[in-house]
């Protein structure tokens, strides 16, 4: 007998019917006598209708009315999904998130978990019950409401599977593992077997959405063994593990791309000790996380420096700059947006020379300028204009040899949380 947590996206819970077939896949699993917690996202768009609904009445609702409201949707789910292991026969206890013992810190909107107490869900495990959790939520030791953001229901799932020692933790979504590259975009990527958790940090980090980054990092964390599968069949998914099967010649895992960036460049700032912390000081304070930062040239004691944010946290960003402006004089500031990040990652790059030379290359014979590059000892990043995404994409997919290795990754398309 084996202790699961099976976490279940919104796509896959996205009506009833849907939520039946997740009810007879838990049950089933159950009948082959494991212990069940299944953890659950929102039904379908039901988040984004509940933000559209806030958004009518207020144009800034408040960040703690916005966590009350958000959380609903999992308890909506959590109730019907238990309903629906009930009607299968199967005894089943819905808890929310602060029920199953979830602690966080006090940050409306991307709360941290601080401490998990089980106690009730082990209580109910060994009364033979299955255990549904809501994802994505807990509450603060002041009894404050909380929510993890989108992606919040991957890092609830392993974080239980840490705090009860579950033999696993499978992760349902709407692909059937992870890919080489979006499969949209380059239609003989292939499903990796496994992959390390560095590997599956880098991707998720560069916008490959199969998993949520924070979960990934708990899962290295904690040595939580994840599979990464499909709810709408019984294929073999893709293992996530500390350490993997490297092939024969494989350099380069997968190729992940990310839309949601944004440069900003801050013209004619003096060239003094402190500037950059200055800076970067302030729009952490903000809570913005900045990516990739280039410095310029020094002329006649100014410099030019530029960094790129989430497309989404630009306008704020822009905000933070021009509150410091009076103590930190500057020029002016731009911003583009119509950009890409593109990113190939590996672990055997750490061992093989002219891997980033290669991918510049590729991309400039696809007629492409890169305009900002970031390295770590597995991946390299290229920021370059949008237009030519999907063929840059292609063409680095076959240069590496992905086209026909057996081994490959990243990703599809992600559920909501």
């Amino acid at each position: 007998m084996a202790l699961y947590v099976m976490k279940f996206g919104g796509s896959s819970v996205g009506d009833t019917e849907r939520m039946k077939r997740v009810a007879q896949r838990v049950v089933d699993k159950q009948k082959e006598g494991h212990q069940c917690v299944v953890v659950v996202s929102a039904m379908g768009d039901t988040t984004d209708d509940l933000i559209d609904q806030a958004k009518l009445l207020s144009e800034a609702p408040p960040a703690r009315e916005m966590d009350m409201l958000m959380t609903t949707g999992e308890q909506i789910s959590i109730a019907l999904l238990s309903i629906a292991l009930h009607e299968l026969g199967s005894k089943a206890v819905s808890f929310t998130g602060w029920q199953a013992g979830f602690r966080t810190e006090a940050e409306f909107g991307r709360a941290r978990i601080t401490d998990i107490d089980p106690v009730r869900v082990q209580q109910a495990l060994e009364d033979g019950q299955i255990v549904v959790v809501a994802g994505f939520q807990g509450m603060t030791v002041e009894g404050e409401i909380t929510t993890f953001g989108r992606g919040g229901s991957d890092t609830t799932a392993v974080a239980m599977a840490a705090a009860i020692k579950a033999d696993v933790c499978e992760i349902y979504t709407d692909v059937d593992g992870v890919y080489s590259t979006d499969p949209r975009i380059v239609k003989c990527a292939r499903k990796l077997n496994e992959i390390s958790y560095d590997e599956m940090l880098e991707l998720a980090n560069l916008g490959a959405a199969v998993l949520h980054p924070r979960a990934v990092e708990y899962a290295k964390h904690h040595q939580v063994k994840l599979v990464v599968r499909s709810s709408f069949n019984h294929n073999e998914g893709t293992v996530v593990k500390e350490e993997v099967t490297m092939e024969q010649g494989v350099v380069v895992s997968g190729i992940a791309y990310d839309k949601n960036v944004a440069r900003i460049s801050i013209i004619g700032v003096s060239h003094v000790p402190g500037v950059l912390a200055k800076v970067f000081g302030s729009l952490a304070a903000a809570k913005i996380d900045v990516d990739i930062i280039v410095q310029s040239g020094v002329t006649d004691g100014e410099a030019d420096f530029s960094f790129t944010v989430a497309l989404t946290d630009r306008d704020q960003a822009l905000e933070v700059l021009r509150e410091i402006r009076e103590e930190l004089p500057y020029k002016e500031v731009t911003t583009e947006d119509n950009l890409v990040k593109v990113s190939i990652v590996g672990a055997g790059m750490v061992s093989h020379p002219g891997v980033a030379a290669q991918m510049f290359d590729v991309i400039s014979k696809q007629g492409v300028n890169i305009s900002m590059v970031s390295t770590s000892e597995i991946k390299v990043s290229c920021v370059i204009e949008a237009g030519k995404l999907t063929e840059v994409v292609q063409a680095l997919h076959t240069a590496y040899g992905l086209d026909t290795s057996e081994q490959a990754f990243v990703g599809g398309p992600k559920e909501r949380r």
